[in-house]
């Protein structure tokens, strides 16, 4: 029998399975019996004869390779690309995939409500599974500046972020008219999590309230800055409370909306004296417990990265609105984050808290609010200096107190 032990390990090891499963035969230099296209293995029922020999063709190929070379490289993207449409094709249930499934599902805690959710949860998870094992080959061949992981996002759609875990709402006609001065002298790198000013990575759940950690986020560095003391600041205060400037709580808002109402409101409580709850709720502001003032705020000059980098590295964190809803986004685990495939229609709130350069490619440090399973630790590196890259610069801005 398999020890508890065991079970709690393989549990712990599995998000980071699949990232690694590509690189790793490529080093082993070989697959074991049993792997999809073994010839030792009886194919399934209802796998053409054509079908059998390119699996055939791809699992020798794997076998053979013990260092890729150039003509094996592109052979392997070929025999990824045959492997993931024969998967797809079949539109069943990967059985191979049974156990991984039930690991994934317990080190996330996972519960679906019937079969057939679970069912079309299990359809994503497999999509996602193999879109993470062709993107891991390709940056282990040197295409991408970034890796992919199987997180607590790996059984969701496009269609699933973009409804439960954005929210952004620009307001229509929005005219954002700047009045920042660039100040100059900004260093090559800059990390405000090195200077005490950011807080813990924060988890809006199925709430649309991205913008309003956006902008808590940007004023608890102020604070900080101000009075020495680093304060987590109340979402729920912002999702309850300033549905008259526009915002519509978990239904989504925008961060100068958010600043708005702080500024007119005089104050905005501490997380600790008004907790988030992931739901709309009746404002429950309480001056005794506020925690932090806003006097303006200010808006960066419309796709401006020069601006951007000028005002994180001389004010502080900055919020920001970008487009989130690309599965290499959601599932996104390491390096600098550029996928061509990210437009400038921008749908979620975040906090650029740094920059620098990774690897010759320069990025924004971006805190996000999806929980620390998400990405780096909560953070994602996103391509700066690249076109005003999935619209991170479009729509930045800060307050002051």
């Amino acid at each position: 029998m398999r020890s508890a032990q065991q079970s709690e390990n393989e549990i712990k090891a599995f998000p980071h399975f699949w990232a690694h499963v590509i690189p790793c035969a490529l080093q082993s230099g070989g697959a074991k019996c049993g792997d999809v296209g073994d010839p030792r293995v009886r194919p399934r029922r209802g796998c053409a004869p054509h079908h059998r020999r390119a699996l055939r063709r791809c699992w020798k190929i794997t076998v053979l390779t013990r260092s890729p070379t150039p003509v094996c490289n592109m052979e392997l993207l070929r025999c990824m690309a045959v492997l993931v449409t024969l998967v797809a094709v079949m539109g069943h249930p990967d059985p191979t995939l049974d156990q991984h499934w039930q690991l994934w599902k317990k080190a996330h805690g996972k519960e679906y409500r019937h079969q057939a959710e679970e069912g079309q949860r299990r359809a994503t998870w497999e999509k996602n599974l193999r879109l993470v094992m062709l993107h891991n080959l390709e940056h282990s061949l040197g295409l991408h500046s970034y890796q992919l992981g199987m997180n607590h996002m790996g059984d969701m759609t496009s269609e699933d972020v973009a409804a439960l875990l954005t929210g952004l709402r620009v307001p229509y006609g929005h005219n954002q008219t700047s009045t920042y001065r660039r100040r100059g002298g900004a260093p090559d790198a800059m990390d405000w999590r090195e200077k005490g000013c950011v807080t813990e990575v924060k988890n809006q759940g199925a709430c649309g309230a991205c913008w309003a950690f956006s902008a808590v986020g940007a004023l608890e560095a102020q604070v900080k800055l101000k009075t020495g003391k680093l304060v987590s600041l109340s979402a729920q205060n912002l999702v309850d409370c300033s549905m008259m400037y526009g915002n519509k709580g978990c239904g989504g808002g925008f961060m100068t909306r958010a600043f708005q109402y702080i500024i007119d409101n005089n104050g905005i409580d501490s997380e600790e004296s008004y907790p988030y709850m992931a739901q709309n709720g009746t404002c429950q502001y309480n001056v005794s417990t506020r925690a932090a003032t806003c006097s303006k705020y200010v808006e960066l000059p419309y796709a401006d990265e020069a601006a951007l980098k000028d005002a994180v590295a001389n004010v502080g964190p900055v919020s920001v609105a970008i487009d989130a809803t690309q599965p290499t986004f959601f599932l996104y685990r390491s390096g600098v984050y550029d996928d061509p495939r990210c437009t400038q229609e921008v749908n979620h709130g975040v906090l650029v808290v740094g920059y620098g350069t990774l690897n010759e490619k320069d990025f924004w440090l971006v805190k996000n609010s999806w929980g620390e399973r998400f990405g780096d630790g909560g953070y994602i590196r996103m391509s700066r200096n690249h076109a005003n890259h999935c619209g991170i610069a479009s729509y930045a801005s800060y307050p002051q107190i």
